[in-house]
């Protein structure tokens, strides 16, 4: 059974950072891509970047140049550097390993709330 559990979101002002944490139960995220999604209200839950297993990411355009992914395969943990935020990043994000676009392999963490407002 593989569980996630996120952590670090909070509320932000436009321009700031803030680090979010997914602990994962299972030793996945050494095996497998592992990524970040978020849900915006009202929007369909999107990828926003994945990290391969040879270390190599991807990046949605709206987040590039401003997110960086990250893994620690001991922790079995993975990381999200969010800086510059922008209002449009609110969402509530949550990570698992990426089957499409839309759609985590396990079922989702509760996920941690990113708020960016003045």
């Amino acid at each position: 059974q593989v569980h996630f559990v996120e952590s670090g979101g909070g509320l932000v002002q436009p321009g700031g950072s803030l680090r979010l944490s997914c602990a994962v139960s299972g030793s996945i995220v050494s095996n497998y891509p592992m990524g970040w999604y978020r849900q915006a209200p009202g929007k369909q839950r999107e990828l926003v970047t994945a990290i391969r297993i040879n270390g190599s990411a991807h990046y949605a355009d709206s987040v590039k140049g401003r997110f960086i992914i990250s893994r620690d395969n001991a922790k079995n943990t993975i990381y999200l550097q969010m800086d510059t935020l922008k209002p449009e990043d609110t969402a509530v994000y949550y990570c698992n390993a990426p089957l499409t676009k839309n759609y985590g392999m396990y079922d989702w963490g509760q996920g941690t709330l990113v708020t960016v407002s003045s």
